[in-house]
């Protein structure tokens, strides 16, 4: 929401400097974004003529030109390109020293092709005033040459752009933010009385209402004979000055009243309207031609205004250009009406339309305001444009329920832990445009109408805070008591932390996507159900919840290899969605590689030519499981996963077969053509809420475990072993013989052909030993040898190679 300090100053009787109202702006709950002070950024920038230009000696499209700066000073010589750039032009002139808005530098002395510039003719492009950079500035004859230039053309108005939340809908128009700024002490608010215009014939254009529910009012009012040229320059100024292009003073007066008073308005040429109007939801097949120059498709979940024509306006969003006011215009309708905001909401979101009306409908508008606003802006019309206004015409309800709450005046105290006086209570209320009746310890205090945000007894003690203060509420400690402290964070919190960590420390990036996915990657990967589809979705392709991260992610990865960029590893940590039970809900962690992406690095390398693959994937798993806290020594790793995955180049991780924890591998070629991405690409993903909790037994404080002063012993073995012997039961099985002495199983060998049996294989395993309370003699190296081959010969039936 933009408006400048001096349309504030219409509303509000202040002489506090900008800093400070922008200040308390921002301490009420109104937070100030930016302040725009073109004055004082263009201070240095003055007006000059052109007093001669001639052709550069070394270049053909630049010109010498001698400029007058006015101030009786000695002409300055400055080196121009711009094509406009000739003898007697009056500019902009920027010294040596000047800081140039838009381009972002300082001018200093310059030497062009060998001819000294000792300053800059500039472009409205170079002072942010336009986007035109053809040629420089071109003024009137008769501006003053040395006076500022912000000066003469009235800039001097600061702009101040704050950022409503959505349930502050009476401060989408200046009135209101003066409202407030007035209860916090920084002026008088001014509030003349609107007084209603006198209709002089009935109005001959009818309303009906099909549905209340889609617009619960609806008021009308005819001026013939009105004179639409365009709106007078203060008028003109005030909407440039917020970014708005002026129109016409007919559109110009509703753009006016949007931003002024929070009251979108529309108004029709009467010429161009046949017959009555009536508001009635869309039909199948209507489309509407609108003011913005596009084609809209209607449906019966939208409301319109329609006459004998058709459609001629999307209710409450934005007109249509059928019925348009222009400088034809004689006879026009003002319409000022309340519509549903939630239907409101979902027809702009559905049609794409961004209005000014629709932030301010969809938030909701003053119910009270509908026939006031309407007879102000009739007063705008006669004034401006002239013209005789019929009665009003008004359908539905013109005024807003009562709402009143019983409010003890305790409850200050209580929720906000401040003292607030019963006069200083009444004071704050009654400036913000509540009513409060009684002296007791509970009064009753009237909402206003324009203030639909406001609810109960704990609405009512935020108004009283923000405006006394938030800085006033006095800090607390909590009792702390005799308990332990709980750990701040969850354990899944915990593990989604520790597992985006590990993620990122393998070289993947992060990456946030969409909740939502196509009904037919939905399928693939084991969802689609009927509770999960959207009932609204934003788009066709987002149209079920997520049961995998991994069709998002593979979406991301696929948009940068399209863009060049096929070196990629991302990773996400999120929910995903198998049922709507909160039991059938769990928080994922997944990655894809591709191309050159791997766990060494991503990119090529004259090193290395490898490109990702599915053991990349699985050390991405396990790294996130390791940081998550799972039990590495009790994970399984079995070959094979979901259809989604490769079926030869693809595991499962799980503690037994009643607990999988995910899967990791090279997506299944059907996997990649419903998705249309690329291959090979790389994957897994993790549900973190699997992993069992560590048992948190109360036990002794055990000192740090320190670096043994023995040299680790180091023993390989090569088992002969049946072919659909697993590797990890080998190592499991070497592991569980002495826990404490062996630090380390791994594989580094396996083996299938000549010296080997039909349907074995040869697995190699290196066992670690590391002694903490003396050196290991060979006697007892060759005893815990010993004990290992029989372990694993009991458990995998694998005799030692010779």
């Amino acid at each position: 929401m933009k408006f400048t300090l001096s349309w504030l100053k219409e509303h509000l009787e202040t002489d506090e400097p900008l800093e400070r109202l922008a200040d308390k702006l921002t301490m009420i709950g109104l937070e100030v974004e930016s302040l725009e002070d073109k004055a004082k950024l263009l201070k240095p920038f003055t007006i000059a003529r052109v007093i001669s230009a001639e052709q550069h000696p070394n270049a053909d499209r630049l010109r010498v030109c001698m400029v007058d700066t006015g101030n009786d000073s000695a002409p300055v010589q400055v080196v121009c390109g711009a094509p406009n750039a000739r003898a007697g032009l009056i500019g902009v002139f920027s010294p040596p020293g000047t800081f140039i808005p838009g381009k972002n530098v300082t001018l200093s002395v310059g030497t062009i092709r060998g001819v000294e510039s000792r300053g800059m003719l500039c472009s409205e492009a170079e002072l942010e005033l336009s986007e035109n950079h053809d040629g420089i500035m071109e003024l009137p004859a008769d501006a003053p040459v040395g006076k500022s230039y912000a000066e003469w053309a009235g800039l001097g108005d600061p702009v101040i752009e704050i950022n409503l939340t959505p349930n502050r809908p009476d401060c989408t128009g200046v009135h209101g933010i003066a409202r407030d700024l007035a209860a916090a002490d920084m002026g008088k608010l001014k509030e003349p009385a609107i007084k209603p215009i006198k209709g002089e014939f009935p109005c001959p254009v009818k309303v009906t209402v099909d549905d209340e529910n889609l617009c619960p009012g609806f008021a009308l009012r005819l001026v013939r004979g009105v004179k639409n040229g365009p709106s007078p320059k203060w008028l003109q100024q005030r909407l440039a000055a917020i970014g708005l292009r002026p129109i016409n003073a007919l559109v110009d007066i509703t753009n006016f009243m949007t931003f002024d008073r929070a009251r979108p308005l529309h108004v029709f040429d009467a010429r161009k309207v046949k017959g009555n109007l009536v508001v009635r939801r869309g039909r199948e097949g209507e489309s509407l031609l609108a003011l913005d120059g596009r084609t809209y498709k209607l449906d019966s979940s939208m409301c319109v205004i329609a006459d004998e024509h058709g459609v001629e306006s999307l209710a409450g969003i934005m007109g249509g250009e059928a019925s348009g006011c222009d400088e034809n215009t004689t006879d026009v309708l003002i319409e000022s009406a309340l519509w549903n905001p939630i239907n409101i909401a979902q027809t702009g979101r559905k049609l794409g339309i961004n209005s000014d009306a629709r932030y301010r409908f969809e938030r909701g508008v003053d119910p009270a305001f509908m026939v006031p606003g309407l007879e102000l802006a009739t007063k705008m019309v006669l004034e401006l444009c002239g013209g005789t206004p019929s009665e009003n015409v008004v359908v539905g309800k013109a005024f807003a329920d009562d709402r009143v709450v019983d409010f003890p005046l305790t409850e200050v105290k209580r929720l906000a832990g401040l003292e607030v006086s019963l006069t200083e209570t009444r004071r704050i209320l009654s400036h913000l445009g509540f009513m409060m009746a009684g002296n007791g310890a509970v009064v009753k205090v009237a909402i206003p109408s324009w203030r639909s945000d406001v609810e109960g007894k704990a609405d009512i003690v935020e108004e009283i805070v923000r405006i006394v203060g938030v800085d006033k509420v006095p800090e607390t400690p909590f009792e702390r008591g005799e308990a332990p402290r709980k750990p701040v964070l969850t354990p899944i919190q915990l593990r989604t932390r520790r597992a985006k960590r590990a993620a990122a420390a393998r070289g993947m990036v992060e990456a946030v996507t969409w909740s939502f996915i196509s009904k037919p990657a939905a399928e693939l990967f084991g969802g689609g159900k009927s509770e999960l589809a959207l009932a609204n979705p934003i788009a066709a392709d987002l149209s079920d919840m997520r049961p995998s991260l991994l069709p998002g992610l593979i979406a991301a990865v696929q948009a940068n290899v399209d863009r060049g960029f096929s070196d990629v590893a991302l990773f996400e940590v999120g929910q995903v969605f198998r049922g709507d039970r909160p039991e059938d809900q769990f928080v994922a962690a997944a990655g894809v590689r591709h191309g050159f992406a791997t766990s060494q690095g991503i990119g090529r390398h004259w090193s290395s030519s490898k490109t990702a693959d599915a053991f990349d994937a699985k050390a991405d798993a396990l790294a996130v499981l390791a940081e998550a806290g799972a039990p590495m020594q009790a994970l399984q790793i079995v070959p094979g996963g979901p259809t989604w995955l490769h079926p030869g180049r693809s595991g499962t991780i799980q503690i037994g077969p009643q607990n999988v924890l995910g899967y990791f591998g090279e997506l299944h070629p059907r996997t990649l053509e419903v998705l249309r991405a690329d291959g090979p690409l790389m994957a897994f993903e993790i549900i973190l809420d699997r992993i069992p909790l560590g048992k948190q037994r109360p036990t002794r404080a055990k000192p740090p475990l320190e670096l043994s002063a023995f040299q680790p012993v180091s023993r390989d073995f090569a088992f002969i072993v049946d072919r659909d012997v697993k590797a990890g039961d080998i190592v499991r099985a070497a592991q569980g013989v002495e826990k404490k002495l062996i630090t380390d199983v791994s594989v580094f060998d396996v083996y299938e052909g000549k010296g080997i049996d039909e349907g074995k294989k040869s697995i190699a395993i290196a066992v670690v030993m590391q002694p903490r309370e003396k050196t290991m003699t060979d006697e007892e190296i060759e005893a815990v040898a010993t004990k290992i081959v029989a372990e694993v010969a009991r458990k995998t039936g694998g005799t030692l190679r010779g």
